[in-house]
């Protein structure tokens, strides 16, 4: 019989904790119910091949979230991804991430079919060229039904080049913890008439030899009810696989959902 206060018995208990603590800790991680987020990409100008599997795997590295991918194949930027054919094509989901390149899908009925689950409240993440996308009637001149989605109109970039990011609003939820960085060539999407709309609010500007300063990073109260989280950032695959964007882009995920805290950050991104 061990007697407590001896070494043996001192160390029998030590692991006995031990082994309580991680089964708490596993049963507490097994009551945490992944977010489930539907990535839509594909079309014009990217290896989205790559970039779907760096996202997936890298969000899912970062925090409890499940992704499900919905790549179109179809390399222009005229063919609308199959999985808004339907019209609850968002069900079952808890956020959306936009990561297509579909400049020429105008029909404001597809538009509108897309916007809707968002309308209705339902979070979004926006990557990239899902900021050139959905260019309707109107475009550049009038606030579209995408740009009001996206809450910054991009018309375009110059050449890829290093670009600068810095961080304006370091108290924000999404930044805190994160760092200034330059990221490999980019390209650095412009803002038209350098203005957000009123209902979004820049977390970091972009700064590129040759080119005007540009915010990189924000987000957007989409109709006072839906939570958007933007970046421009994304075009080449040595970004998308940067640990800095990934931890950027998964804190704006959770951000929008109203989930970024230590339940949902596993340890390795805390």
């Amino acid at each position: 019989m061990l007697k407590f206060g001896s070494p043996k018995s001192i160390v029998a208990f030590a692991v006995a904790s031990l082994l309580l603590v991680s089964a708490g800790s596993s049963r507490a991680e097994e009551k945490i119910k992944p977010v489930r987020a539907l990535l839509v990409l594909g079309g014009c100008c990217h290896d989205y091949n790559t970039q779907k599997d760096l996202l997936a795997k890298g969000i899912a590295a970062r925090a409890h979230v499940e992704v499900v991918i919905a790549w179109d194949k179809d390399t222009t930027t005229s063919h609308l991804n199959p999985v808004y054919e339907k019209s609850d094509w968002a069900e079952g989901f808890d956020v959306i991430i936009h990561d297509e390149c579909s400049s020429d899908v105008k029909d404001l009925a597809i538009i509108e079919r897309i916007l809707e689950p968002h309308r209705q409240g339902l979070p979004a993440v926006l990557l990239h060229c899902g900021m050139h996308s959905y260019r309707s009637e109107g475009y550049p001149k009038a606030v579209t039904p995408w740009f009001e989605f996206t809450g910054l109109q991009s018309t375009g970039h110059g050449r890829q080049a290093p670009i600068n990011i810095g961080f304006v609003a370091p108290d924000h939820p999404v930044t805190q913890g994160l760092a200034d960085w330059t990221t490999v060539n980019e390209e650095l999407y412009n803002n038209s008439e350098n203005k957000l709309l009123d209902t979004a609010s820049a977390l970091a500007q972009g700064q590129q030899a040759g080119a005007e300063d540009a915010a990189v990073v924000w987000t957007n109260n989409y109709r006072d009810k839906t939570k958007i989280f933007a970046t421009t950032l994304g075009h080449n695959n040595d970004t998308v696989g940067d640990a800095r964007y990934l931890d950027l882009v998964t804190r704006g995920l959770l951000w929008s959902c109203g989930k970024l805290d230590d339940a949902y950050l596993k340890p390795t991104a805390k």
